[in-house]
């Protein structure tokens, strides 16, 4: 007659998981500081309760793993990783460490010093748990605004429309510049007069936030497609479908491999675009979140 198995207890499990590590009972009773016997006895409760034979102790002169002991060590195993876990992060609440962040980026900045910063967060907070959104222009400051993001990497849109309870770090720049496909009109005329790039549509980055609607960007043509995914830009872009700005290292391996060409246009168009790390002021980071930030800063002074 099957019967339910009953529920061990973690001191049991890891008693079965040293024993399987060292391949003897005395070994793990040196280990663990108690008498061999104690863990014979508790590995032979563990297998009454759970109701199957975990080591094979006839066969050979030490232990062995039965195909039920190697099925229930690997969940053992997973149960202690769990529990932890669980422990250190409830060290870290009582801390004042967070149990997650929310962050939000704008989509311009560099892929390079979002990868830095995250993987040094992982690092120093295994803990926290982190959720990223990529957003443009205004929808970064929404984010945080509307509680959805805790802190933001904006652009200098939002810093310019002055919203009020925010607070406000500067984290550097990123350099935009107005490049075209080789076989673009504007990329095949050489010297080109001012105004010329009027003419031609201007791909434009653009969100749907109400902090950003109809405010442009480095805009100089009346003919633009507004886009809201930078990806899809840079792909349109490299077709020639039109021209626009774009940060350099998302473009720079194009223009040296010839898929873009970077463009000299009179008009005033590109140029730095700030970063700022953005936060309610009633609702300042904690220790992970002002880590975060303080590596963003570290980039930018580095860049310097």
């Amino acid at each position: 007659m099957v019967t339910d198995p009953g529920t061990p207890t973690l001191d049991q499990l890891r008693v079965f998981m040293t024993v399987a590590d060292l391949g003897s009972f005395a070994g793990a009773a040196r280990k663990l500081g108690r008498a061999t016997s104690v863990i014979s006895y508790a590995i032979a409760n563990l297998e009454a309760q759970l109701g199957v034979e975990l080591l094979d102790r006839s066969s050979t002169r030490k232990p062995q793993l039965t195909e039920a002991g190697r099925a229930v060590l690997a969940e053992a195993r997973g149960i202690s990783t769990g529990i932890d876990g669980l422990r250190a992060k409830v060290k870290g609440l009582q801390q004042g460490l967070e149990a997650e962040i929310h962050v939000v980026a704008d989509v311009l900045l560099p892929a390079a010093r979002i990868v830095n910063a995250l993987k040094g967060f992982q690092k120093d907070f295994p803990t926290v748990a982190l959720t990223l959104h990529m957003e443009a222009l205004g929808a970064v400051s929404q984010l945080v605004l509307d509680r959805v993001a805790t802190i933001g990497i904006s652009g200098p849109l939002a810093g310019e429309a002055g919203i009020a309870g925010i607070e406000r770090i500067g984290v550097g720049s990123v350099m935009l510049i107005p490049v075209a496909a080789p076989d673009h009109p504007l990329a095949r005329s050489g010297a080109l007069d001012p105004g010329e790039a009027r003419r031609h549509t201007q791909l434009v980055l653009t969100d749907r936030s109400p902090l950003t609607r109809g405010v442009d960007f480095g805009v100089v043509s009346p003919k633009t497609w507004r886009l809201a995914d930078l990806g899809a830009k840079h792909i349109l872009l490299k077709e020639g479908v039109g021209w626009g700005n774009m940060p350099i290292p998302m473009v720079e391996e194009d223009i040296a491999a010839g898929r873009l060409v970077r463009l000299d246009l009179p008009d005033r168009t590109g140029g730095a675009y700030r970063f700022d790390a953005i936060y309610r002021t009633d609702a300042p980071p904690g220790p992970a979140g002002s880590w975060l930030i303080s590596r963003l800063r570290q980039q930018a002074a580095g860049s310097d």
